[in-house]
């Protein structure tokens, strides 16, 4: 009885692995620009974000804050030049809820900007998964 028991424990604990291993995994991104809180967030927010995810070093950083799903399917966007000239970017249809933190010149505090903006991303990889935060591009008053 106590073999069958581990037996079946076993195979409950691999297929957890295995379903825990098919979820996409995009560590850095989402560590860096992840963020599907509802917003809007001041100064503060960016300080502790910035803090408790170990990027304080940066100058600036945008935390986006809509599900992983949104923003994985910008992936599926057409392909976009990104800055530094490769051709694996690309833009969302839609406007996201974006929250940007600018340090203070010789500060640890933070000035946060929340908008919402076409947001562009790199993606790598299959299926593709972003890596990199490239940018975001401002919404047309039309659009609005």
């Amino acid at each position: 009885m106590a073999l069958k028991s581990l037996v079946l424990f076993s195979l409950m604990v691999l297929v957890l692995l295995v379903l825990a291993g098919a979820r996409p995994s995009w560590p850095k991104f989402e560590n860096d620009h992840m963020d599907p809180g509802n917003g809007p967030f001041g100064p503060n927010y960016c300080k502790k974000e910035m803090k408790s995810r170990n990027i304080s070093g940066k100058q600036c950083n945008t935390f986006v804050h809509e599900p992983m799903e949104a923003v994985q399917a910008v992936c599926l966007e057409p392909n976009i030049t990104c800055k530094n000239g490769r051709d694996n970017c690309h833009k969302s249809r839609s406007p996201m809820s974006i929250t940007e933190c600018f340090r203070k010149k010789g500060r640890s505090s933070y000035k946060a900007i929340n908008e919402k903006r076409y947001i562009i991303i790199a993606c790598k990889g299959n299926p593709l998964l972003p890596v990199h935060y490239d940018g975001s591009e401002e919404v047309s008053s039309e659009a609005r």
